[in-house]
């Protein structure tokens, strides 16, 4: 099979397609046949050397994927050879075929197209074991999310929105804050232009948010716990603005806070399994009510990977960018 390699880590052009050995489903895996793969961030970062693969896990890129099952591994139930599915990875979605634990596949949901669910599982994941699992957001409350217009950020519009919550949003140009609001979100902030410290309250009467989704990390995080609520629940699901950064213990404890930092990658395969399962049950329904619907900006062919991470980089996309193999 082919797939996308990375000889030498580097900036876009370091990708390769190349002829690499089949994967063969283990233990509780199937094997898909990829129809579509989606770029992260995290993607970005392994190609750079930053982000080595959890052991033994795939050592291509690509977290999520949409396609067919080809193959079934020893103890595995409930899914057919032939079945249209999209899935949770630990890596290797930027190939023809992977192998994938049964728990972290997801059937495609009703109304959505295959290449485009490989736009779906990252995000829900995300988006559900933070925000609802954790931070448990509740109907009536606020969400602030940073980078609203991303791939994330437009999911957990939706999501908050579907829950009953209220939305606020940060991002960097017009078009992508219209795009927000015509998702829903409430109050739209232009980082370059506000505070968004100053916008949430004034938008909450002076309270502040009650759960705060953060991609930047470090460059955030003392204002963050400023925009926090009494009781708030900050989320911390990326390191764009920085990886070290100083808390204040005091601001923390007045707002009797809580800071929680995660990622999927590397979680055990039976935690990863709970996340799928609670994001069918929840999240699935809405999907295929058309309530809630992936964001796709554009699709590349897989081949050409490297245009993908260069939009990513340059940050002029809205939603996903998938990697397509039709």
């Amino acid at each position: 099979m082919r797939a996308i390699t990375v000889p030498e880590p580097g900036g876009p052009e370091a990708l390769v397609w190349d002829e690499v050995p089949d994967p063969v489903p283990g233990e509780g895996e199937v094997l898909v046949e990829v129809v579509a793969g989606a770029v992260n961030r995290a993607d970005l970062l392994q190609r750079q050397g930053f982000y080595d693969p959890p052991p033994g896990a795939s050592p291509y890129p690509g977290l999520e994927c949409s396609g067919r099952i080809a193959a079934l591994g020893p103890g595995v139930s409930g899914w057919s050879v032939g079945d249209e599915v999209c899935a949770l990875l630990a890596g290797g979605g930027y190939a023809e075929k992977v192998a994938v634990p049964a728990g972290q596949l997801l059937p495609v949901p009703q109304g959505v197209d295959l290449d485009q669910a490989a736009a779906l599982p990252e995000v829900t994941c995300t988006v559900w074991s933070n925000v609802f699992m954790i931070a448990h957001l509740q109907p009536g409350e606020t969400l602030l999310v940073h980078g609203g217009s991303s791939g994330i950020g437009t999911m957990a519009i939706q999501l908050a929105k579907a829950f009953g919550a209220k939305v606020a949003v940060t991002a960097g140009s017009k078009a992508k804050l219209d795009f927000c609001g015509e998702l829903g979100a409430d109050v739209l902030i232009n980082y370059r232009e506000q505070d968004f410290v100053e916008e949430v309250r004034a938008a909450t009467g002076g309270a502040g948010a009650d759960v705060i989704l953060d991609n930047m990390g470090a460059k955030y995080l003392d204002r963050n716990v400023q925009a926090l609520a009494v009781n708030g629940r900050l989320a911390i699901i990326g390191m764009q603005g920085g990886a070290k950064g100083e808390l204040n213990i005091g601001a923390l404890l007045g707002k009797r806070g809580a800071v929680t930092a995660t990622s999927l990658r590397a979680r055990p395969v039976e935690e990863k399994a709970a996340i799928v399962a609670a994001v069918r049950e929840h999240v699935w329904p809405l999907v295929a009510e058309g309530r809630v619907r992936p964001i796709v900006d554009r699709e590349v062919p897989m081949r050409d990977a490297g245009v993908g991470h260069r939009v990513l980089e340059e940050s002029g996309h809205i939603g996903k960018v998938l990697l397509t193999l039709r």
